[in-house]
């Protein structure tokens, strides 16, 4: 299996993400609003990289862990 690496925001993001899975993605952007200061743009900017990863799935507007 191949080593997948993270950076710090990677890793805190993906934190919300297994707290609160399985997650409406509008729900999630609330969240790392709060949590990280995030803007939705960023979510889904960093949430289409860990789809892309096989860390996540996004899939009828509901992510989930892989």
């Amino acid at each position: 299996m191949e080593e997948i690496r993270l950076c710090d925001s990677e890793y805190r993001f993906l934190q919300v993400v297994w707290a609160a899975a399985p997650v409406p993605s509008g729900q999630l952007a609330e969240l790392c609003r709060q949590q990280l200061g995030w803007k939705k743009s960023t979510v889904y900017t960093v949430l289409k990289k860990m789809c892309e990863k096989g860390l996540l799935r996004n899939e009828n507007a509901v992510v989930t862990v892989l």
